[in-house]
C-alpha cells in the first residue's frame, strides 16, 4: 500500500482529522487499525494517508458526501469516537471539503 492515497480525477471530497493526543495509549493503536480496515470496506472510500508527531494528522478520501455521512454513523466508528473524546484526544477539529484539484509526480 502506497504512503499517498491514488484517488481518482476530481472533484472528490476529503475529512481531515487533526488531533492532540492525551497520555492514553490503552487500546488506541487497535483501534486505529481497525478503523482504517472498516474505513476501506465502506461504500465510497478512495484512500487514506496519516502523520503523526506532536499534531496528528489524518486525511481521508471519499467519492460523495454521502459515503461521509455513512461512515460518521457506522456503528463500530461511534463506539471509536466516544472513546477519543472520553479518553485518547486532548483535542480535535475535523474538516470536510470538496477537492477541485490535484496533481503529484
Amino acid at each position: 500500500m502506497s504512503l499517498i492515497a491514488r484517488t481518482p480525477k476530481p472533484p472528490y471530497y476529503t475529512v481531515i482529522f487533526t488531533s492532540l493526543r492525551t497520555d492514553v495509549d490503552e487500546g488506541y493503536g487497535d483501534t486505529a487499525t481497525r478503523m482504517v480496515e472498516l474505513a476501506k470496506e465502506q461504500p465510497g472510500f478512495l484512500g487514506i494517508e496519516s502523520a503523526r508527531e506532536e499534531v496528528g494528522i489524518t486525511v481521508s478520501y471519499w467519492a460523495d458526501l454521502e459515503a461521509i455521512k455513512n461512515w460518521k454513523a457506522n456503528m463500530e466508528h461511534l463506539t471509536a469516537q466516544k472513546l477519543g473524546r472520553d479518553k485518547w484526544y486532548a483535542a480535535f477539529k475535523l474538516r470536510i471539503a470538496k477537492v477541485e484539484r490535484d496533481y503529484g509526480m
